[in-house]
């Protein structure tokens, strides 16, 4: 039982060693791409897509 608890325990430590702040960069980068003052434009045509009669 203890091998188990061992590769658990090294999956949970490589989880929060790796993926946690690959995550949080990850996250980081598509806030900053969606409040980035060039893609407004964009953003504002797609937010208009709806109510668009054509």
């Amino acid at each position: 039982m203890k091998a188990i608890l061992s590769v658990h325990n090294l999956a949970s430590d490589f989880v929060t060693t790796f993926w946690t702040p690959a995550f949080v960069a990850i996250f980081l980068a598509i806030v900053a791409y969606a409040f980035w003052p060039r893609n407004k434009a964009a953003f504002d045509e797609a937010a208009r897509l709806p109510l668009r009669e054509e």
